[in-house]
């Protein structure tokens, strides 16, 4: 195989800037069809980028012997069961994130990917992004000495700029989403934790329900040990007032600290030296950089960029800040 040949399940927001486009400008990528339940919807898609075929149906995609890796982009609930079809018809996966409904269920994946020769990658995507590699760079080479704690403050109003428009919110459905808002955005930030410090020794946290009616978390705030002796704090708050508003990540150091937010573009050091400013810009199909990665993975070019390993302990570090213990 020397050209990964695409087939997309789930065709919606999500892949309509910040995926999809990036599978036809990647080297060696090809973007053979698109599947979305509503026919005319995945006709749309495939005639306004290109796609030469479109489906309303998995089965018919993945039977296609021309497609070699499946972009699964559908709301959580389906993703144990399209990953498990992709996986059984020997396809490759790049798999959204949160990687599944819950942890039994990722689990379900990690065990089954030791039975087959196809590769996975979770598309923790921000692992690839300039800014947050430019934070990697900084505590590899010791520009704030010894990395000592980390705190997050995700406080956001009820209509959030930082979460993407559905035509119908299914992100506060639990059943299709595992459990609102933090489960939407939270795994990008708890990965890039774990990338940056390593193994977790333990988690733990609470949470809260504001809206009867609908029982997702609003409030999530938790603690994290990693084993490297970091200790890490979190609060996420989807109630917050506009005027609270905040997306705020800081690394602390012997010697300084870095400080960035998950959605802006640019990295605050400080430190002897100090106040530095790192400006980034992302490009304009933010998942880009992690699908070629993937791309290169795939076509045994090089590691994986994020295993199906550390989408599984995204998934019980979530469950243990919102007081799931295991």
């Amino acid at each position: 195989m020397n050209t990964v040949k695409w087939g997309i399940i789930g065709c919606g927001d999500v892949a309509e800037v910040k995926s999809g486009p990036a599978f036809q400008k990647v080297k060696q990528s090809e973007l053979i069809a698109v599947m979305r339940r509503d026919k005319s919807k995945a006709e749309d898609f495939a005639k306004r980028h290109n796609v030469p075929y479109h489906f309303n149906n998995a089965d018919e995609l993945l039977q296609r012997n021309d497609i070699n890796a499946i972009y699964i982009a559908t709301p959580p609930s389906t993703h144990l069961e399209y990953t498990l079809m992709a996986l059984d018809a020997g396809k490759d996966v790049y798999l959204e994130k949160p990687m599944t409904l819950n942890f039994v269920e990722a689990k379900i994946i990690v065990e089954t990917l030791k039975n087959t020769s196809s590769k996975l990658t979770v598309a923790h995507y921000r692992r690839k992004l300039p800014a947050f590699v430019k934070v990697k760079e900084l505590l590899t080479e010791g520009a704030i000495g010894k990395v000592l704690s980390a705190d997050i403050q995700i406080l956001q109003p009820k209509e959030s700029n930082i979460i993407a428009d559905t035509e119908d919110n299914w992100r506060l459905n639990p059943e299709v989403s595992g459990g609102g808002y933090f489960y939407d955005i939270a795994p990008h930030q708890i990965d890039l934790m774990f990338y940056y410090f390593g193994a977790i020794k333990a988690a733990f946290g609470f949470s809260s329900a504001d809206n009867e009616i609908v029982l997702v978390d609003d409030i999530v705030n938790g603690i994290i040990s990693f084993e490297n002796g970091v200790q890490f704090r979190g609060i996420w708050n989807f109630i917050a007032s506009e005027h609270n508003q905040k997306d705020e990540c800081v690394i602390y150091g012997a010697n300084g600290s870095v400080q960035f937010s998950f959605y802006g573009e640019e990295v605050i050091l400080k430190n002897k030296d100090g106040i530095q400013v790192f400006p980034f810009k992302n490009p304009k199909h933010v998942q880009q950089p992690m699908i070629a990665a993937a791309v290169d993975y795939f076509l045994e070019k090089g590691k994986n960029p994020c295993p199906a390993e550390d989408g599984l302990l995204v998934m019980q570090t979530m469950e243990q800040l919102c007081g799931r213990q295991f």
